[in-house]
């Protein structure tokens, strides 16, 4: 792809400075994202945390909160994204042996995406695991954060390669 085929980034102004996007004209439609990450501990944490043995308490429920929390706040913590009347947010938990997966669909009726919405539930929840099982693991690791599918506005549908993988279902079955 040439510099002259890619597309233009909506959030610069000719002159190279910051602006945010002007959306008056778009239309409002419903609009989905569901975005996930990984926190990566020990086995010895995960039983702690599965079994709700850790020194700091119920560490998904809380999670589970500030993942909610964060999809509200977005737009006060990144400084160009628009403040949305957000419909539904869910935030869940797999877990496995060695890691907690994060995943968080946030929904709204709206003229823009709530892809930052959903990517900033999954970080907070993320950030909220980590703080939970630190305690016991200061070398936790929270990584893969990423979008695995949205719908809704002009774009239209997008399912990631990760999403597909994981299968459609489990992404529909967290809306």
């Amino acid at each position: 792809m040439t510099s002259s085929e890619q597309p233009a980034l909506t959030h610069l102004r000719q002159d190279g400075t910051a602006q945010m996007v002007d959306v008056s004209a778009k239309a409002v439609t419903t609009r989905q994202a569901t975005a996930t990450g990984t926190v990566t501990t020990t086995a010895e944490v995960m039983l702690l945390l599965g079994s709700g043995g850790l020194p700091k308490g119920d560490a998904l429920a809380v999670a589970r909160v500030a993942g909610i929390m964060g999809a509200k706040k977005t737009p006060e913590l990144i400084p160009l994204c628009h403040p949305l009347p957000l419909s539904k947010v869910t935030v869940d938990f797999e877990l496995s042996a060695t890691a907690v997966t994060v995943l968080a669909t946030v929904k709204t009726r709206g003229v823009t995406g709530v892809e930052m919405e959903a990517l900033t539930a999954v970080s907070v929840a993320a950030l909220s695991v980590y703080d939970m099982i630190k305690a016991v693991d200061k070398h936790a690791v929270i990584s893969n954060i990423q979008v695995l599918a949205k719908s809704g506005g002009k774009s239209g549908d997008w399912v990631g390669e990760t999403a597909q993988q994981i299968s459609a279902t489990e992404v529909e079955d967290n809306a």
